[in-house]
């Protein structure tokens, strides 16, 4: 990590429903278990932890003060509201770091100057849009691009199998899985235009309900 993420925490003793009560006074509910740590409901800053859970995927390390103590740790799930999208629970998973870890790598998707997209007028269709992995927690990358500039015709993919990933990464998604391809652009089929010739007037269909047929 270039630049370590640290979340002050404190234990909670508050659960269940009354957690409400908790968000009101601006603290986020959360949860961290793990390696070193027994599952533990903890409390954060709302305000501070939504601004750095906005900004960080799920292969971000973070550093996890709680009780005196620093605990490597991943966003393992988060939960949020319905209308407002704001963050009602964190799950923490801690974590060693040398042993192995496997998380969800995002894919970002390069689309600057693509042959497919410049001469055919093709359009990128994705798939996959993270990659499952599994490494050492210093070998975790933030993500990984995905160069859509290979893409030269119609018909031309980019599948898991043709990434070129850092070395130590064990990826275990199928590596046939589609990330990206490039398809033929959308064809919007004209409404046929019925012509009458002036003077004649277009009939008029009557569609007789089941009713006025049993009245005739």
């Amino acid at each position: 990590m270039s630049e370590q993420i640290v979340l002050a925490a404190s234990k909670r003793e508050l659960t269940g429903k009354q957690v409400k009560q908790l968000r009101r006074e601006g603290k986020l509910p959360a949860i961290v278990y793990g390696y070193g740590v027994e599952a533990t409901p903890i409390l954060l800053d709302l305000r501070e932890t939504s601004k750095i859970l906005r900004n960080i995927g799920s292969s971000t390390i973070l550093a996890l003060k709680l009780g005196g103590k620093e605990h490597a740790v991943l966003v393992r799930e988060t939960q949020k509201g319905v209308i407002h999208r704001e963050y009602l629970h964190v799950d923490f998973q801690a974590i060693a770091m040398d042993k192995a870890v496997r998380a969800q790598v995002q894919l970002v998707l390069l689309e600057k100057d693509v042959p497919a997209v410049r001469d055919f007028g093709a359009l990128l269709v994705t798939g996959l849009d993270s990659l499952d992995v599994e490494c050492l927690p210093k070998d975790l990358p933030g993500r990984i691009e995905v160069d859509a500039s290979v893409l030269k015709n119609i018909g031309d993919s980019i599948l898991v199998q043709d990434l070129d990933l850092p070395e130590g990464l064990t990826v275990h998604d199928d590596p046939e899985t589609m990330i990206v391809v490039a398809t033929a652009p959308e064809v919007i089929a004209e409404e046929e235009v019925v012509e009458v010739e002036p003077g004649i007037e277009e009939p008029e269909v009557i569609e007789k309900g089941k009713a006025e047929e049993e009245a005739d």
